[in-house]
């Protein structure tokens, strides 16, 4: 999931879901308002990435045809896979229990719990 970066899918996708995830409506809701904000953001940065690698993969050299076509078919799977059906279906099947962080993994990364 790192090929856009680490950063990007609990700020860019989960944030929106987890505002309105404590909204009346639910979990369900929240991933639908929530890919509807960031689908095209996701997909059209994914699709840049990877034009911009087929393109690398046209280098002569061969050991970059194989890198650039591999790091291209990667954020493929990423974008449509992975942040189009898996994560959304994952937060509806958690719902709740999704935004919950047990209190032992708190205390090793150091973060306070904050009351939901």
């Amino acid at each position: 999931m790192g090929t856009l970066g680490a950063g990007d899918i609990p700020a860019g996708v989960l944030n929106p879901m987890r505002v309105l995830v404590s909204q009346p409506a639910g979990s369900t809701a929240a991933v639908i308002d929530g890919i509807g904000r960031t689908g095209r953001l996701v997909t059209s940065a994914a699709l840049f990435l990877t034009f911009a690698l087929v393109s690398l993969a046209t280098a002569p050299l061969a050991f970059l045809k194989v890198l650039a076509t591999g790091l291209a078919a990667g954020i493929l799977v990423d974008a449509f896979v992975v942040r189009s059906l898996l994560v959304p279906a994952l937060v509806s099947l958690f719902g709740r229990w999704n935004w919950i962080l047990p209190a032992p993994l708190g205390r090793l990364l150091r973060i306070r719990a904050r009351p939901t």
